[in-house]
């Protein structure tokens, strides 16, 4: 089954909606989502605006791409290393 994924602005509709009394089952089933990831977004992203939203997820993304550049000069960084020790 295809995974769809879920802009920012749709999931803080989403929860949105739950707070207005909507009931998680209709949520479900009107926009495909699972209950779990209904509770996961519910738990990690309740009270944020959409703005607030897209944010963080652009953080989580350069955080990402951080950390795999981080990896990648630490890696040369022990090459150079083991390079400079058989000199």
């Amino acid at each position: 089954m295809k995974r769809k994924k879920f802009s920012s602005d749709e999931i803080a509709k989403i929860l949105k909606e739950f707070e207005n009394g909507k009931s998680i089952q209709d949520i479900t089933r009107e926009y495909g989502v699972s209950q779990a990831a209904f509770y996961k977004w519910r738990q990690r992203y309740q009270g944020m605006s959409a703005s607030e939203l897209k944010r963080l997820k652009e953080l989580e993304e350069e955080n990402r791409r951080l950390k795999h550049m981080y990896a990648e000069l630490a890696l040369d960084y022990k090459v150079a290393q083991e390079i400079i020790k058989k000199l």
